[in-house]
């Protein structure tokens, strides 16, 4: 795996080639996301930026995705921050979207002021994810 800094460089890159006002959101989304625990750490996978626990964990099936916090997906306008096993968050579910069979769950972000209602549940809901990794 290359080290970390360079995939906080390509994450850069991602998000400077998107158009404006969605850079300069999901840059934001970033800080939200990366100053939550310092065990978060980021690349790009999907073709977006995405967000994944970086500390030692039980060994686990990778099809599971339980290192994988949340990809950024960008879909008809709106900034979907989709949680993988998002459907193991039980407490925060007001943020939470949607009830896909696989698990996911779903943020939708619709601009900076959106995003500034939701942080603070934003916080809350990864650091429940967090708190259920086997570690």
């Amino acid at each position: 795996m290359p080290p970390k800094h360079t995939h906080t460089q390509k994450v850069t890159q991602h998000i400077q080639q998107l158009p404006s006002p969605f850079a300069d959101i999901i840059e934001a989304i970033r800080k939200v996301i990366l100053t939550t625990d310092n065990e978060i750490a980021e690349h790009i996978k999907w073709n977006s930026p995405a967000f994944y626990y970086n500390g030692e964990m039980k060994a686990f099936d990778p099809k599971k995705y339980k290192r994988d916090l949340l990809v950024i997906n960008l879909h008809r306008g709106n900034i979907l921050l989709v949680f993988p096993t998002g459907a193991t968050i039980k407490k925060n579910t007001t943020v939470l979207e949607g009830n896909y069979t696989d698990g996911r769950r779903l943020v939708k972000i619709v601009d900076m002021d959106d995003l500034k209602q939701k942080e603070t549940s934003l916080h809350e809901a990864i650091k429940e994810w967090l708190s259920l990794i086997e570690k």
